[in-house]
């Protein structure tokens, strides 16, 4: 329903045909592998696994070839990890470790930098219990939402007011874009209290839910008055 009233999209680390199929809103903006595969609204018809259709910006296609070989060679590298899973989100990897016993945590992570060490064109970093492997380039969630705002041609706009709501560490690269811009708010989704780029907090999924009919509500209350 905040699709009908705003102009919404969705930042994920997961594939965007992945992302889509859990969403399946094709009036929405996506943007997938950590903003690196960023797609626009498009015709319900055409959004079948695979279709590019709507696709706005790709900017790590040259790393495509080297993300797969690599996702091939950690498969095989995990496989004798009880409970690891390595997730290919086309344009980033993730190696999950939350069925991991926790001893094996360490260990994992070595062998994980052990294969990156021969791609120095791919960085490794955590987010909650999963290794994220994206390219070096200079992009991440915070770049993603500046260039959403730009398509959109809000970037100067004085009376938009950007809101990004977040649960993992990636997010505060966005939440740092809005915090700059003096415009905008971040909130983090976090029952625990943490250091954060971001202006306020929700504690749960339920939370967030709330949060945005009552956003809603209140722009079908503003709607109305301005009628009369």
């Amino acid at each position: 329903d905040i699709a009908r009233h705003f102009p919404t999209a969705i930042v994920s680390g997961r594939c965007l045909d992945k992302l889509f199929s859990f969403v399946r809103l094709a009036e929405l903006y996506y943007a997938g592998s950590h903003g690196m595969d960023i797609k626009g609204p498009t015709n319900r018809r055409s959004t079948k696994k695979g279709n590019n259709d709507g696709v706005l910006l790709q900017p790590a296609n040259e790393f495509l070839p080297m993300i797969n070989e690599v996702y091939k060679i950690l498969v095989q590298k995990t496989k004798c990890v009880p409970g690891a899973m390595v997730e290919n989100n086309k344009f980033c990897l993730s190696v999950h470790f939350r069925c991991v016993d926790e001893k094996s945590w360490a260990p994992l992570a070595e062998q994980v930098s052990l294969v990156l060490n021969e791609y120095p064109k791919l960085k490794l970093t955590q987010g909650r219990k999963v290794l994220e492997i994206r390219p070096t380039i200079k992009w991440d969630k915070g770049r993603a939402l500046e260039f959403l705002l730009e398509s959109l041609g809000f970037a100067n706009s004085n009376n938009v007011f950007p809101i990004y709501i977040g649960d993992d560490r990636t997010d505060e690269d966005a939440f740092k874009v809005l915090s700059n811009r003096g415009q905008g708010s971040g909130i983090l989704v976090s029952k625990i209290p943490k250091e954060t780029n971001a202006s306020f907090t929700l504690q749960d999924p339920s939370e967030v839910g709330e949060f945005l009919r009552h956003l809603v509500d209140w722009e079908r209350t503003s709607s109305r008055s301005h009628k009369l």
